[in-house]
This record gives C-alpha cells, sequence and structure tokens, in this order.
C-alpha cells in the first residue's frame, strides 16, 4: 500500500526497531550505569541521549540512501567536531560524546554482513572497555586543579590541616596534596595548586 507514492509500512520498520533498542539498551548502559555512576553530573545525561537518539534514526535514515563507507565516515566527523559555544566541554565529556555518536552510527549503519552477535559483542566491549576505564585506571590517576583561596589566614604552616578540610567540604574532593603558590595581601587571596583524586 502506498501514499503519495511511498509505501506506508515495510519490513524494515521492524529492523529499525530492534536496532533502536539495542542502541538504547547499550546508550542507557554508557550514559546511566558508567557515566552518571562515576560522574554524578546531571548536565549533560540529556544531551547524550538526545544526540544518541537523533544521530542513530538520522544515520539509519541515510542508510536507505546507501551512503559509502566514506559518506558516512563524514558523517561521524560532522558530529564528532560539534562544540556547544556557550559552554565549553571537558575532554572527557567530549569522549563521552564521542562514544555515543559512535555507537549510534555503528549501530545504525552496520549491514547485512554484521550479524547482531558481531554488533552486541561491539557494543559490549565498549561498554565494558568504558567501565574498566572508569572504575579501575582514572580511580587510580591524580588530577591537578588551580583555586584561589580567599581566608588567607588558613595559608599558614600551622593551619594546613583546617586548610585541607575547608577545601575538601568545598570543592567536594579527597585532596592528596596541595601547594600554595602566588598570594595577594592587598586582595587577601592566595592561588593554590591541589591535587586529587575523586
Amino acid at each position: 500500500m502506498e501514499l503519495l507514492g511511498i509505501p506506508v509500512f515495510d519490513d524494515d520498520f521492524y529492523k529499525m526497531m530492534i536496532r533502536f533498542l539495542l542502541n538504547l539498551f547499550f546508550l542507557t548502559g554508557i550514559v546511566q550505569f558508567i557515566y552518571y555512576k562515576y560522574n554524578p553530573k546531571k548536565d549533560y545525561l540529556f544531551t547524550f541521549y538526545l544526540i544518541g537518539i537523533v544521530v542513530f534514526f538520522l544515520c539509519f535514515t541515510l542508510k536507505k540512501y546507501e551512503l559509502d563507507l566514506g559518506m558516512a565516515l563524514g558523517l561521524f566527523a560532522i558530529f564528532g567536531i560539534i562544540r556547544y559555544r556557550t559552554l565549553p566541554l571537558e575532554v572527557k565529556e567530549m569522549t563521552y560524546l564521542f562514544v555515543v555518536i559512535g555507537v549510534a552510527v555503528m549501530n545504525a549503519l552496520s549491514n547485512k554482513k554484521m550479524s547482531y552477535s558481531e554488533i552486541i559483542a561491539a557494543n559490549a566491549i565498549i561498554l565494558l572497555a568504558l567501565y574498566f576505564l572508569e572504575r579501575y585506571w582514572a580511580r587510580s590517576e591524580t588530577f591537578t586543579k588551580e583555586v584561589i583561596y580567599e581566608i588567607i589566614e588558613n595559608i599558614h604552616p600551622e593551619n594546613h590541616d583546617k586548610l585541607k578540610a575547608d577545601l575538601e567540604k568545598r570543592l567536594g574532593i579527597h585532596i592528596v596534596s596541595f601547594e600554595v603558590g602566588k598570594v595577594n595581601f592587598l586582595k587577601d587571596i592566595a592561588k593554590i595548586t591541589i591535587q586529587y583524586k575523586y
């Protein structure tokens, strides 16, 4: 049955829905159970989900035009370089965005030469790699942050425990070590370099 020369329904609908549910399953694993678990910031959950869903449907729709590999990679690159000019993304968020787009493109553009077992295995490997890196590798990594501190009395050596406790309370992180840098007594502020773990 056709409407204005366009079929109302064909068998690709089932393929699209199965692929979409598969994509949504792994997208939820990446965003909800890995990213949000180890980076409890809700700011990007909406973005990751929507980009993953929209890229999937866009690629699946364009697949009807039988895009070659070069076009598919070009599409991937266009979405991969998206930057939100109002708020620069951190490297980790950009990496997750890249992963979300990559998974959506892979799930949408895989053809008959790739079985469901291979698609599931590829998604599972990405999921396990993210989990392993977040849980075992990134957790042991030490990060550096510079802050401007205004309670100038706490920079005295005898008040370092108080300074550390205050910084940990304000920043919500576990501080491994810190170093007091440039001090401005006119403004009563000091620059402190912090080594910390999540």
